[in-house]
């Protein structure tokens, strides 16, 4: 592999991270200083008041405001942490380019905030709230497809981040043998 690949593969990461990083603040931003708006949407999917109200799923719902707003409240502490986590690992990686080590400190912690990203879209809005809350059926309140298009991008970035050059050339061969487990001759 030409030192070239080895250098583009953690500017890829550190640029992607950072994109997934900015996205997700903002989210968390818009959230708290624009409460009203996605507290509505965590109501109404929690209360599946628009969904087909089947009798056998609609046992389901939560209707006390207090529970839905907790969820909220819950959503948006998980959205902040990750998107502290994202920033710094983009940090970590802009200084392991400068430095040209700690790339392997910059991949666990991207992979961190990446994963708590795919968890609470992925498990959290397509699984329970598109699923166990059939938000699919609603008309108004379906946000499947924003999930799928955040899981989509947090993936990729989340496969980037640990694409096989990342970090071992330039981290030494103390950190290579760590990072593969194989010893550096």
């Amino acid at each position: 592999m030409t030192a070239h690949a080895r250098r583009t593969q953690p500017v890829a990461a550190a640029l992607l991270t950072g994109t997934v990083a900015l996205y997700i603040a903002l989210v968390a931003f818009g959230n708290i200083t624009d409460f009203g708006t996605n507290q509505q949407f965590v109501r109404h999917v929690l209360a599946m008041d628009t969904t087909f109200k089947d009798d056998d799923l609609m046992w389901r719902a939560v209707e006390s405001t207090a529970l839905q707003d907790a969820a909220y409240i819950a959503i948006i502490v998980w959205e902040s942490v990750a998107a502290l986590i994202l920033i710094a690992a983009t940090a970590l990686w802009g200084a392991a380019l400068r430095r040209r080590t700690g790339f392997a400190r910059a991949q666990r912690l991207g992979t961190i905030g990446l994963l708590m990203i795919l968890l609470l879209f992925g498990a959290g809005f397509i699984g329970v709230g598109g699923e166990w809350f059939a938000m699919w059926q609603s008309k108004n309140w379906n946000g499947l497809d924003a999930a799928i298009r955040v899981v989509t991008l947090a993936g990729i970035v989340l496969i980037v981040n640990h694409l096989p050059s990342t970090g071992a050339p330039a981290d030494g061969p103390k950190e290579a043998e760590k990072l593969s487990g194989v010893s550096a001759p």
